[in-house]
């Protein structure tokens, strides 16, 4: 058997652009071939995929799949909207789903993209790539978050515009309804925090320090100062803070009254916006339709 060399695995990573784990099992199963290698690694879509990987991908879904006590929220990114209609990206998106429910890995990059899916030989990544060769972008797992209940808990969910919005939540109580209610409130009011006593020490004093200057900048005398930064931390919260804020259906109630109405507690939520953070490269619409001719 040939001996797989640092110098072998960069030659291939170089040509196929594929990661260099992949390149070294693919060099150890053709016995150093890098030719075969290649070959290999074509065939399970890496050698394509690696081609895309500079491509930026903030189109896609968001999903929610719950089974019994447990639940997932995930988001996959593709290039346009167009793949994100596409069933075989769906199917996609409800394969990954059921994987993250049964294997319930910690993080994308260190557990899930590793593991092997259920009565297959692929692993995540490779399945992954595997569709981005049949579908012909840039796809990518980005988050998940994992909510587990007990059993008088009761879990809401919703998806806003077939899932460019994706809101998971997690109550005390066993009312349907009102679950449904807080996750459409979730989707519609972005919160940041469950509680206020959640917001990180950081985000307060950051936000006072902006309150203080705001102040100082209108005039305010010193002394009164810090009572307005009082108020206006208050409202701060309100904003950001999910048990705080005017209850969508009704913004005379709080959203802590609300369920206190219906004998339930917030303990926990998941909001997914697809594309939030991703800087996007912006095409007009007739040169995004000649780029989907291309492929």
């Amino acid at each position: 058997m040939a001996a797989v060399t640092a110098k072998l695995v960069k030659e291939l990573r170089e040509k196929t652009g594929a990661g260099m784990m992949d390149c070294k099992k693919a060099l150890v199963e053709t016995d150093g071939d890098i030719e075969k290698a290649i070959d290999v690694l074509r065939k399970k879509g890496m050698a394509k995929a690696a081609k895309k990987a500079d491509r930026v991908a903030a189109e896609g879904l968001s999903q929610i799949k719950i089974n019994g006590n447990k639940a997932v929220a995930l988001e996959v990114n593709s290039e346009t909207d167009f793949v994100a209609k596409n069933d075989q990206f769906k199917q996609l998106i409800d394969t990954l789903a059921e994987h993250l429910l049964l294997s319930a890995p910690a993080t994308v990059e260190e557990e899930a993209l590793g593991q092997k899916l259920a009565g297959t030989d692929e692993t995540v990544g490779e399945h992954i790539n595997s569709a981005i060769a049949k579908i012909g972008e840039k796809i990518s797992l980005r988050r998940f978050s994992l909510l587990e209940k007990a059993d008088d808990e009761v879990f809401g969910a919703y998806l806003h515009m077939g899932g460019r919005i994706a809101a998971l939540v997690k109550l005390s109580g066993a009312d349907q309804t009102a679950a449904k209610d807080i996750a459409m409130h979730v989707a519609a009011a972005n919160p940041r925090y469950l509680t206020r006593e959640d917001v990180t020490a950081d985000v307060v004093e950051h936000e006072k320090e902006v309150l203080k200057q705001q102040a100082l900048n209108e005039g305010k005398p010193a002394n009164i100062v810090e009572k307005m930064i009082t108020g206006r931390l208050n409202k701060f919260f309100k904003e950001i803070c999910l048990v705080d804020q005017p209850f969508i259906k009704d913004p005379d109630l709080t959203v802590k009254k609300y369920l206190a109405n219906h004998h339930a507690e917030a303990k926990a939520f998941v909001r997914y916006e697809v594309g939030e953070g991703i800087e996007k490269k912006v095409e007009n619409f007739a040169d995004e339709v000649k780029a989907q001719m291309k492929q």
